[in-house]
């Protein structure tokens, strides 16, 4: 992997703050207040998650206008974003204080629903954070060679846009129904059950189809290319390194992204990689004192996602 989107070394500063080691990560109170999980708070997140989802299947149907599905449809890609955050939370048991609520909120209210294997999913994860671009790294194919050329960045999207890369991936999920582990089997009949149970709230609410057309076909297309663009502005184009400035991008948030790209707080990814113990809610806190530090700074960060995408496709 030929990296060439990593910052100068000359903005490589040491964090020069006593809240703050010189590698960025917290330490004393102010750590063990940024690590506070706010479990109230998380608990309405997963609540007005689920909230938002079944008023737009039923702001669909009820309105029953073509430009308000095609809007639904759209929606439902955001949806997916939101749960797999959400999920995210739960993967780095920071959802909840209570381990064995934060792992059956995380598998069965917002994992399986969302055809995610939570469990899978935390192994490779953890190995992601543990050494990101190291020889165990999951999430290699989506964010390897970057820059590329326009033409082949397009390819991608319009590969993800049209299902193809959610359907390689679930027949990957399908397989794994049969699987010789048995955890891996649990994991993906889990999600085959549980989409199950959507599909019957449909077929009891007189609209059978709404599973397919407001969930299972946005997963699909929608929120493949959501989380193309958004790993991409995470990861695409760094390297392997103990610096986290040269593993993850740093992105200015602004509202629209927040609401589509990266909710929940998801969008301050660097600091989430300096230290990956603090909740998402304390994400953006932890930014701020990591500017004031100097480990973060203008120069260091991309103005846009926009901005950043142009840099990924000039290659």
């Amino acid at each position: 992997m030929v990296a060439t989107m990593l910052p100068g070394q000359a903005l490589l500063t040491a964090a020069d703050d006593e809240r703050l080691r010189p590698d960025g990560r917290p330490t004393g109170p102010f750590r063990d207040d940024l690590r506070r999980i706010p479990s109230l708070r998380n608990a309405i997140s997963v609540v007005s998650c689920w909230a938002q989802t079944i008023a737009i299947a039923i702001g669909a149907v009820w309105v029953n206008h073509p430009l308000v599905w095609a809007a639904a449809f759209l929606l439902m890609g955001r949806a997916h974003a939101q749960f797999a955050a959400l999920m995210h939370e739960a993967a780095h048991r920071l959802l909840f204080r209570n381990r064995k609520l934060n792992d059956f909120v995380g598998r069965w209210i917002v994992g399986f629903p969302s055809l995610t294997p939570i469990d899978g999913y935390r192994r490779g994860h953890m190995a992601h954070h543990r050494d990101e671009f190291g020889p165990n790294e999951p999430d290699i194919p989506l964010y390897r060679g970057y820059p590329i050329a326009r033409d082949s960045f397009r390819r991608k999207i319009v590969r993800d846009a049209t299902g193809r890369t959610g359907w390689k991936l679930f027949k990957g999920l399908f397989r794994a129904v049969a699987a010789q582990e048995r955890a891996i089997r649990f994991q993906a009949r889990a999600i085959v059950a549980t989409q199950l149970v959507l599909i019957a709230a449909g077929f009891a609410l007189g609209h059978p189809w709404l599973w397919l057309l407001l969930w299972f076909l946005p997963h699909l297309t929608v929120w493949r290319v959501i989380n193309r663009l958004r790993s991409i502005a995470e990861h695409g184009g760094m390297q392997r390194s103990e610096d986290r400035r040269e593993t993850t991008h740093s992105v200015r948030q602004s509202l629209l992204p927040r609401f589509v790209l990266v909710p929940y707080w998801i969008g301050w990814h660097l600091a989430h990689h300096v230290d990956s113990g603090v909740p998402m809610r304390n994400l953006p806190r932890y930014h701020e004192a990591l500017i004031d530090a100097g480990y973060v700074t203008t120069a260091l960060e991309y103005p846009s996602y926009g901005a950043l995408w142009r840099k990924l496709r000039s290659g």
